[in-house]
């Protein structure tokens, strides 16, 4: 169980290096995470396999593309998550026919995804290891966008139960994975955390103001 999680968080970390848009070695990104060449490789075939948009080989440099194009119609961001929601909760929350036509579904959208996206998802929708279990963050969305909404704190506990405070800033979806964009009160700093890792999330009494280096600006600025 320890050695898949810690996978699971290489290859998010992998993933928020990729998704700048520019190219990265393989020898570079295996320095940054101390990992082999192979492991390397390795984890760029298991991204594509999940869906993620994975350009580049072996002696290139590799780059992750997070706009997808679906003929006739071009998708946002919010309307992609939400087909995403629909067929994560009727992929693994159901059975018999609605199931089966939640997998038709995603064949054809495979079907339709345009060629130069790159690392075609197989079965969109029905995301493979390590994005298996993301429908687990489906509970947090809404409170979550409600506190960033509001500008309201919040006490987060993860899976291995830390506790922190955090100021809400930025809810993203990329790659099949929800993350967070906080500045952490406990630590002084600025995280990135994935929503399906959190365990609870409630609000804190009191709202927040923008201070400086403390917003969302700040935090894409140092990205």
């Amino acid at each position: 169980m320890a050695s898949s999680q810690n996978r699971s968080d290489r290859l998010f970390a992998l993933m928020e290096m990729l998704k700048d848009g520019e190219l990265h070695r393989a020898e570079d990104l295996a320095a940054a995470l101390a990992v082999s060449l192979r492991t390397i490789y390795r984890d760029m075939k298991t991204l594509a396999a999940s869906g993620v948009a994975i350009e580049g080989a072996r002696g290139t440099g590799y780059r992750a593309k997070a706009a997808l194009t679906l003929p006739p119609l071009n998708l946002t961001e919010e309307e992609l998550e939400a087909l995403h929601i629909g067929l994560a909760v009727v992929g693994t929350g159901m059975e018999g026919p609605l199931r089966a036509a939640a997998e038709s579904l995603s064949a054809k959208i495979d079907e339709a995804l345009p060629e130069e996206v790159g690392g075609v998802a197989q079965g969109f929708g029905f995301a493979s290891y390590p994005f298996d279990q993301n429908v687990q963050a489906l509970r947090h969305l809404e409170p979550l966008r409600t506190a960033i909404r509001a500008k309201q704190k919040l006490r987060i506990v993860d899976s291995q139960q830390v506790s922190r405070d955090v100021r809400p800033l930025k809810l993203a979806y990329w790659g099949r994975v929800w993350s967070l964009a906080v500045w952490d009160e406990t630590s002084h700093g600025f995280a990135s955390l994935r929503v399906d890792q959190l365990a609870e999330v409630t609000p804190l009494p009191g709202l927040f103001v923008e201070e400086p280096g403390k917003s969302l600006r700040d935090f894409e600025k140092q990205r």
